[in-house]
């Protein structure tokens, strides 16, 4: 998730029990652009110990291709291209979910990619644009071309996350491609992971949303898969999480501004203060400076109390994706 789920985000989730494979921020991708900086420091300082995707989004396709090229001489364990972020500013610029509105250049794309990259090639996109009466016609495409693995989001892009997934067009894609097929969207604890696993029949889950809130859930639900009990965590290991990204971020910031600071954190806490008092989201909102950020978390988290149920949202990180691991697929 673009501007969240960054290195410094990576460091501090991993512990609590962590993604099988990660997926960088996207890399923005166009005729004189250069991979970020920024984003290749979660590539090369990668703290997990875990594989990691890089991901790209874009439409130029000779930009596409450099910057996979350039990419891979990063430790990656492969490319992943975006065609799923419904943010308006990106589908204007046909990317993202933006592709989806023009299937030909989708082909040319992935046929295109597949040809450059002699490792894994996967891909995340949505069931569609307008309708996911769309999806038979995207399906056929990605069929066409050796991916090594599809992560869906079951949501079209209009959709956007303000639905239910429909888990019968994973199942339909699970059903018709050779690669693992990854469900996304709406994975927000361990109840709504595994009826989505039940209903798709998906290979895995990716998970973003729902983990930036409890960075816990990835070991909640292998514990569910092994048939353990699930922990779990309280109000206060919550403030202690929180805290420890405020930490971790402040200490990767270079010319730290107390104040810019707690704006970034706000972008994380929108997620976090999610099914809590709506008066904590209302203080985060307003919080200006260290001290009523902090005060905040604390008059609101600061108690034993199980951290409450999550109302349902989306996702960007994976869990359960070991087939990934696996000999990619050769390229055409």
């Amino acid at each position: 998730m673009q501007d969240v789920t960054d290195l410094p985000f990576m460091k501090v989730i991993h512990p609590y029990g962590g993604a099988d494979v990660y997926v960088t921020e996207y890399f923005r991708v166009h005729n004189d652009s250069r991979p970020s900086a920024w984003v290749l420091r979660s590539i090369d300082e990668n703290p997990t110990g875990k594989p990691i995707l890089a991901q790209m989004i874009g439409q130029d396709i000779p930009a596409l291709v450099k910057t996979a090229k350039a990419l891979l001489e990063h430790p990656v364990v492969g490319i992943d291209l975006n065609l799923g972020c419904p943010a308006p500013v990106v589908c204007k610029k046909e990317a993202g979910g933006g592709l989806l509105r023009n299937l030909p250049k989708v082909d040319s794309i992935l046929g295109a990619l597949r040809d450059a990259i002699p490792t894994r090639f996967t891909v995340k996109t949505r069931i569609g644009y307008h309708d996911h009466a769309e999806f038979p016609n995207l399906l056929e495409i990605f069929r066409k071309h050796a991916i090594d693995a599809l992560v869906i989001h079951g949501r079209t892009v209009e959709e956007r996350y303000s639905t239910p997934v429909h888990p019968d067009c994973v199942k339909m894609a699970a059903e018709a491609l050779p690669c693992p097929v990854i469900a996304n969207g709406n994975v927000v604890d361990v109840e709504t992971g595994l009826a989505y696993l039940d209903q798709s029949g998906a290979a895995g889950l990716m998970m973003g949303r729902g983990a930036i809130r409890n960075p816990w859930l990835f070991s909640q639900l292998r514990s569910a898969f092994a048939g353990e009990t699930v922990d779990t965590p309280s109000c206060r290991d919550l403030l202690e999480y929180v805290t420890r990204l405020y930490d971790e971020l402040a200490a990767f910031t270079e010319n730290f501004n107390p104040v810019g600071h707690v704006q970034r954190m706000k972008k994380t806490m929108v997620f976090v203060t999610q099914g809590h008092d709506p008066d904590f989201e209302f203080r985060i909102r307003r919080a200006k400076t260290p001290e009523d950020f902090h005060s905040a978390c604390r008059d609101h988290l600061d108690r034993d109390e199980p951290v409450p149920p999550s109302p349902q949202e989306d996702s960007r990180v994976f869990c359960g994706f070991s087939e990934l691991l696996a000999t990619p697929r050769a390229a055409r």
